[in-house]
Order: structure tokens, then sequence, then C-alpha cells
């Protein structure tokens, strides 16, 4: 049963690494699968193609600059006896002359997928060489992301990484500060319902209803002190200031709104921005 596309490899190689102890997450910084385990190993790299090719090889060689523990992963069709691909002891031994291990998912069409380790990563002799700075960068990529939102092997799609992740817990805390601003002027609230003490520095930052003693308008937007408290990400300002996707809008200096972009961003990422909401109502003070 040939596959289609090399996203179908991914939800069985996920399961298999899973039950060896990783965490796996899909699409990490160009890696097609990344797997971390609590105890401190290299990480785990997977590069995926349908069918095992030059590519695929030069892909898995780069990939040894940032850890010695690289697979290649293909479909084992049974289908094609006889195709050059299907020649597995000589592709398992120049693998393992390369410090590359390799791994074939066998799909039937009325059970589970076989996934089958053919050779183990033989890591070289001699300490590991270079690739230190782009490791930390592939790890702080994986930390940072709370779940796993891709699916590796995808082309041409929007991934989830940890910025977009950021920018979407910003987008929820704006949209969320918007509302409860419009709510009070709703209600006729003169003053934000931090209470008659004169309001804590959080209330004054979302805009509220303009005063009837003075006349003037409200301020628009809110702050990013305040979106950085709500979200709970350091980086808010900067995320603001940068726009990076257009979903804000600077209104007046230190105050930016949500625009129509960022409110479907919202809806399209709904379950990456709602797996938030609950982190975002703590950072908040809410109940």
């Amino acid at each position: 049963m040939a596959v289609k596309r090399e996203t179908e490899l991914y939800a069985p190689l996920k399961k298999f690494f899973e039950r060896q102890g990783y965490v796996i997450k899909g699409e990490v910084r160009s890696c097609d699968l990344v797997g971390v385990r609590e105890d401190g190993e290299p990480p785990l790299i997977v590069e995926m193609k349908k069918t095992f090719n030059l590519s695929l090889l030069l892909q898995g060689i780069e990939r040894l600059k940032l850890s010695p523990v690289v697979y290649l992963a293909v479909e084992r069709c049974r289908e094609k006896k006889g195709a050059a691909s299907q020649r597995w002891g000589e592709l398992s031994s120049l693998c393992r002359r390369l410090g590359l291990g390799l791994v074939t998912v066998v799909f039937y069409k009325t059970k589970a997928p076989l996934v089958e380790v053919l050779a183990e990563p033989e890591a070289p002799a001699g300490p590991a060489r270079g690739g230190g700075r782009r490791r930390e960068r592939l790890l702080c990529e994986f930390r940072e992301r709370s779940g796993d939102y891709n699916t590796g092997g995808s082309a041409r799609v929007k991934l989830v990484t940890a910025y977009r992740e950021k920018a979407l817990r910003v987008a929820a805390a704006l949209e969320a500060a918007e509302r409860e601003a419009a709510l009070a002027a709703a209600v006729g609230e003169p003053r934000s319902a931090a209470g008659a003490g004169g309001g804590t520095a959080a209330a004054k930052a979302v805009a509220v209803p303009c005063s009837a003693a003075t006349g003037s308008a409200p301020p628009r937007g809110v702050t990013p002190a305040e979106l950085r408290r709500r979200s709970g990400v350091p980086a808010a300002a900067a995320i603001l200031q940068n726009n990076y996707y257009g979903w804000f809008k600077r209104v007046v200096r230190g105050r930016y709104t949500l625009e129509a972009a960022g409110s479907a961003a919202l809806l399209e990422y709904a379950a990456v921005s709602v797996s938030q909401s609950l982190a975002d109502r703590i950072n908040a003070g809410e109940d």
C-alpha cells in the first residue's frame, strides 16, 4: 500500500518513539520529527521520505551536525519487489557506515502500520564537533512549544512555531482586554472594575469609558505592559512592535488594538489558543 504523502509516516513513527520514552514534536526548525527525553540525552531527529533517495541521505548527514541520534524513515512497500530502493540490506549497511539509523514503515489495509528499525545510528568515534549553537536553538524551539501542532513532513503549510504561539497568546490577551473594556462601556461604568480606590496599574492600561466629570475621550487600545502581564509572554512588546503577522495595530504611542487578521488567526488556530486560555486567565488573576 503505497503512501501518497510523507506526512502519512508521521503518526506511526510518533507512536513508535513515544513508546521509547520520547516526547515528540513535528517540524522543529526544518527537522521532520524531533524527540526529547527527560534524562538529557541528545535529541532524536527523524527525516522522512516516501522512498529512499539521495536527498534523504544528504538530509540525514546534515542532521548529524545537530545530534548523533538521527534516523532516516521511509515506507517499506511490499508491492515494489525488485525496486532499487528495496535493497534493504545494502541500504542498512550504508546508513550504519555514515552513522545514521534506518527505519521503515509498512502500511496495511486492515491493521495498524508496522514500524521496523533496520539500522541503529552509530556515533563516530571521538568527540562531537560543531553544531552546538544550532542544537541549542533546536532544543529551545522544542521546549518553547506547548504541544505538537504540526505534522512532520509537511510542505508549504503554516507551521505553529514557538513564536506564533507567543503571538497568539498576546492576541488572545488583547482580545480579552478589549472585550472587557467594551463590556464596561456598555454598562456605563465610569471607571475600571478595579474598585474605587483609584484602580490598579493594570486596570488603567486597559481602555475604559470617559469620566462624566471631565468629558475627555478614553484612551484606545491596550498597553504592552498589560498584555505582557495577561499573556505571560515577556517579549509581548517586541511582538506588538514587529507585528510580523499583521495582527496588531498601534493606535497611539504605547497602545495597541487587534486587527481583523488577528481575530481570524485566533479562530484558525483555536486548538492552540484555546489551550493557552486557562494559563492566560491564571496570569491575569481571574477565576
